[in-house]
C-alpha cells in the first residue's frame, strides 16, 4: 500500500454549505477563479477558501450570490 499524499488542490471538488442562502457551493476551477476575483476586489491575499474562518467564507458567499458566473469576462485566446 502506497501511503496518500495530500495536495493543495485537495479541497477541489468539495461542497461548502452556504447557511444565509441555505444552499451548497461546489468548489471546483470556476468557483476557485470566482474567489480570486473576490479577494482581488477586497484587496486581500490569497488564502486556501478551507482554510479561512467559517465567517470569511460567509462573507465570500454573500458576495458570491451577487456575482453569479456570467457576471465574469471569459477570456479566450
Amino acid at each position: 500500500m502506497a501511503p496518500v499524499v495530500m495536495t493543495a488542490d485537495d479541497h477541489h471538488d468539495k461542497r461548502y454549505y452556504d447557511k444565509h442562502h441555505k444552499d451548497y457551493h461546489q468548489w471546483n476551477d470556476g468557483e476557485d477563479h470566482a474567489y480570486r476575483i473576490y479577494l482581488g476586489e477586497q484587496h486581500q491575499e490569497y488564502r486556501e477558501f478551507h482554510q479561512i474562518k467559517p465567517a470569511r467564507q460567509q462573507e465570500y458567499f454573500r458576495w458570491r450570490h451577487e456575482h453569479p458566473d456570467s457576471s465574469f469576462k471569459v477570456e479566450i485566446r
